[in-house]
């Protein structure tokens, strides 16, 4: 759970809960003889058995690794195959298949056919859900039949009221979003079209604000999306040949 500073279409702001939206349902896994069932992560195979390593080993092009694997079994590490895994680290490695202790994250930019365009060093951007400008109520309101055509979410989370006071401003804001139909796009700055970052080095998202009532109850959401759905470009010369 974590907290944000969000201002309503009246001026007023408040410092508000978030937290992660869960199913409430409880799904078990039984095996054919009614035992508990679980998840397992076992060794696929090892560095020094993949097959970069492979080709290095056997100093061979690649078309030649099938007969290898026909002759023999070198993607298999005997000793460690099949293991199972239980508490994991993330480690990065070189091109010589060694741990980097120092790394360094770049960000790739690329224009629409893949090419690219601009690389530059990762900086790790500060959160700024929580600070002395709140996100404000930003007034562009997307309906959902369209919203939903046009971005792809990846992730939600629910807002609620710490106190009574909170709960009457963030349940006038979900009536009013509710009687729109619509999401309201939500973001950080004074202009509310900064990307919201939820925590420090995180990916910057776009916020959309959705509500929901029942009675006395309401439901507040704010979804994640850092990806719009664009119509392809058509070629000029493609639109002629069918016209012909």
């Amino acid at each position: 759970m974590g907290e944000i500073n969000l201002s309503n279409n009246g001026g007023r702001d408040a410092v508000v809960a978030t937290t992660s939206v869960t199913s409430l349902k409880q799904i078990r896994w039984l095996d054919d003889q009614g035992r508990q069932a679980a998840s397992s992560r076992v060794i696929k195979s090892t560095l020094n058995h993949s097959l970069e390593a492979i080709l290095d080993a056997q100093k061979c092009e690649l078309e030649a690794v099938s007969q290898l694997l026909i002759d023999g079994d070198p993607e298999i590490d005997l000793q460690n195959t099949g293991r199972m895994l239980r508490e994991t680290s993330r480690v990065f490695v070189d091109k010589d298949r060694g741990i980097v202790r120092n790394v360094r994250f770049w960000e790739v930019v690329k224009n629409p056919d893949g090419t690219v365009r601009q690389r530059r060093p990762r900086e790790l951007a500060a959160t700024n859900i929580s600070t002395d400008v709140p996100l404000r109520w930003s007034g562009i309101f997307i309906p959902k039949d369209k919203a939903v055509r046009k971005f792809v979410f990846s992730g939600k989370a629910q807002i609620q009221h710490i106190n009574g006071l909170t709960y009457d401003f963030l349940f006038a804001m979900a009536k009013d979003l509710e009687q729109r139909n619509s999401l309201m796009l939500l973001g950080a700055g004074p202009k509310s079209n900064q990307p919201l970052i939820m925590r420090r080095g995180g990916t910057p998202y776009r916020g959309f604000l959705e509500g929901r009532t029942q009675g006395d109850k309401y439901c507040l959401l704010l979804h994640f999306s850092n990806l719009e759905l664009k119509a392809p470009k058509l070629d000029a010369s493609s639109d002629n040949e069918q016209g012909e």
